[in-house]
């Protein structure tokens, strides 16, 4: 409740009101009160409709912001005259309505001078016109600068992924391009070797076993264990030895096929055995050889197509172009999406360790708004770390909460830095450099998106954010 309790004289020696006429004073003394809070008492609280004005008489309060699960105080001040509240109440945007920016709590007992936001809003407009266009201009023109630069950081973001995404679809892309035009030559050339083995007048009965023979073989080399480099090189010489000795053409060539193969010398006594005729040889060596390499370019061809399906998947998950905007998900999705859609970034010097929970629940979400938090603090951590170092992404469970940390072993943020790193349009890296995604649209996806927190611990050798997501969804304000 509040008390007309204010003369014109007490409102004038208020710094906010001290340039006002006698007749605007007494305006204020008859549509404001005054209002007393007990010590510890809330007065206003973050979030709820902004209905008033306050100016403070006397007493001690404190103001805090809400980050995550924590109250920080932004303020506190004992001075006279100081206001807060319903502060916006004169921006006429039309059905948007104003909230409380902070909350506010009396410290001891305190008095206020009260106005409702109506009241407020009322005045300034018509009291002060040319300064609240002004005002209005410098509100409206932030929030609509925000935005646009906010749609073309996206934009810059889109075009830096898709440039990594065309540039890891080229190399599988390119390989099974190879792959099919060395397997056409080797098809060609079989065919020819078995058109060879044929006008040698082999017995049917001979050449049905060796097309068994090359069942038997492709069959082995499928199964073959891998090679270190050091047996690989062991095994060609071995097959290369035997090949001269033999008199086969082109043995060396054929080599590598064969032990890449997983054949040894034993396959190939057992091949001569079956051909018998050694005239006959070479041109049964060559026609294995082809069926071999035509089954290696079939795999290559095979893994290259698969891999681009696998990046193509890892793209409509990371884009989720085809879900809806707001669903429960498994966080580990979208972080290996994000992932492989970085990999070009990454590189083969950052080390990737993933110790993920997997028995964590699902979170309420806009999938593609947190794959764009995941992008951002990836991309950070992997240019601090130049190339070289370790990628450590970490999920687990902390009560209501799923933790996601994203940690590298980077040379760390500076302290003077650490409290400025969420703030909008700050950056430590050089022009052109970045996704152009700041940590300050992360921290609003994150915070006002999500209900969540975002936090930065860091020393050198170990950066962390960690993104907090509730399991439950936030209740609506």
């Amino acid at each position: 409740m509040t008390e007309p309790r204010l003369t014109v004289d007490e409102l004038r020696t208020l710094f906010l009101f001290e340039k006002l006429t006698d007749d605007q004073l007494a305006w204020l003394a008859a549509h404001g009160g005054t209002r007393r809070v007990a010590a510890g008492q809330l007065v206003i609280q973050e979030g709820e409709p902004a209905e008033e004005f306050f100016v403070l008489l006397s007493g001690t309060i404190s103001l805090t912001r809400r980050v995550g699960q924590d109250d920080v105080q932004t303020t506190r001040t004992e001075q006279r005259g100081v206001y807060m509240g319903a502060t916006q109440a004169y921006l006429r945007d039309e059905g948007v309505q104003r909230r409380y920016q902070a909350s506010m709590r009396a410290l001891d007992d305190c008095e206020f001078f009260v106005l409702s936001a109506g009241d407020f809003g009322a005045l300034m407009r018509e009291w002060f016109p040319m300064a609240l266009h002004l005002l209005e201009g410098l509100t409206l023109g932030m929030r609509n600068t925000q935005a646009a630069i906010g749609e073309r950081q996206r934009l810059v973001a889109l075009g830096a992924l898709s440039a990594g995404l065309m540039h890891e679809l080229n190399n599988p892309a390119a390989a099974a391009s190879r792959a099919t035009g060395a397997l056409r030559q080797r098809v060609a050339g079989m065919r020819h070797k078995l058109g060879m083995l044929a006008a040698g007048k082999v017995a049917p009965e001979r050449l049905d076993a060796l097309v068994e023979l090359q069942e038997d073989v492709i069959e082995r080399a499928a199964k073959a264990p891998a090679l270190t480099a050091l047996q690989a090189a062991d095994r060609e010489d071995e097959l290369g030895d035997w090949m001269e000795r033999n008199d086969v053409t082109g043995g060396w060539d054929l080599a590598p096929v064969f032990a890449q193969g997983g054949l040894d010398i034993d396959c190939l006594e057992l091949i001569k055995a079956k051909v018998v005729e050694p005239a006959l040889l070479d041109q049964a060596i060559h026609w294995i050889g082809y069926a071999l390499e035509t089954e290696q370019l079939m795999s290559d061809i095979e893994e290259a197509t698969g891999r681009v399906s696998s990046l193509v998947t890892s793209a409509k998950q990371y884009s989720h172009l085809d879900r809806a905007a707001h669903q429960w998900i498994d966080v580990h999705t979208g972080l290996d999406s994000t992932l492989v859609m970085l990999g070009h970034k990454i590189g083969t010097g950052v080390e990737v360790v993933k110790e993920y929970d997997r028995d964590l629940p699902q979170v309420p979400a806009h999938p593609a708004e947190l794959n764009q938090v995941w992008t951002n603090i990836i991309d950070n951590a992997v240019q601090a770390m130049h190339g070289a170092g370790t990628l450590t992404v970490r999920t687990y469970r902390d009560d209501d909460h799923v933790v996601v940390s994203i940690g590298d072993t980077g040379p760390g943020v500076p302290e003077e830095l650490r409290k400025r790193v969420f703030e909008p349009f700050f950056t430590t890296k050089p022009v052109g450099e970045g996704t152009g995604l700041g940590l300050d649209i992360s921290y609003r996806i994150v915070v006002n998106g999500h209900g969540g927190d975002i936090v930065l611990r860091s020393q050198p050798g170990d950066t962390r954010f960690l993104v907090s997501l509730p399991i439950t969804e936030p209740a609506s304000r």
